[in-house]
């Protein structure tokens, strides 16, 4: 039998005895990562308030449906029991919300005869109304907050607008 010749794999190569490998730049390493985290903790300091911010504002919404039935009840024992204990009672926790509210930063719109604006109300409804022009909020049917200078609750509205013309083209087809 003939003998195949092997061919011979050279030897892996092998740096110079005078060059050694690169050892980490661990004071390099250690400085981008105390950058690192000096950025996130600027970061979340920066973020921190805002974060406050938003869950003050969860939470004072979801107050609101509370403070409107509270609202309604006080003016209803206001209305027929004046001078008994429970509408003493009821204006002590009227007056603790309206506290609350304002050391929060919340106050109520008063949208009523003012022109509509649908980044803070909602329009639920219209009224013919001749005296009035076109677009202004005639009914507030649920009140509206405002926390600082945003929308915490848009107010439900009606707006007037002028009544339709029985003898215009709408009626043309009839």
């Amino acid at each position: 039998m003939a003998k195949q010749k092997s061919e011979a794999v050279p030897p892996p190569e092998q740096p110079p005895a005078d060059q050694t490998p690169a050892e980490p730049d661990y004071l390099d390493q250690l400085l981008r990562l105390k950058a690192e985290f000096e950025n996130y903790r600027k970061r979340v300091d920066r973020e921190k308030p805002e974060y406050i911010s938003l869950g003050k504002a969860s939470m004072l919404a979801k107050l609101l449906p509370l403070y409107d039935l509270l609202q309604k009840a006080h003016q209803e024992v206001q209305a027929s029991h004046n001078d008994t204990p429970l509408a003493k009672g009821m204006e002590g926790i009227f007056k603790e919300f309206d506290k609350l509210f304002r050391e929060e930063g919340v106050t109520a719109m008063d949208p009523l005869h003012k022109p509509f604006d649908a980044a803070r109300q909602e329009v639920f409804g219209t009224v013919d109304r001749e005296d009035c022009d076109e677009g202004l909020v005639a009914d507030v049917l649920q009140n509206g907050f405002l926390l600082q200078d945003r929308v915490l609750r848009t107010a439900k509205v009606r707006i007037t607008r002028k009544p339709q013309k029985a003898d215009g083209p709408a009626s043309a087809g009839k």
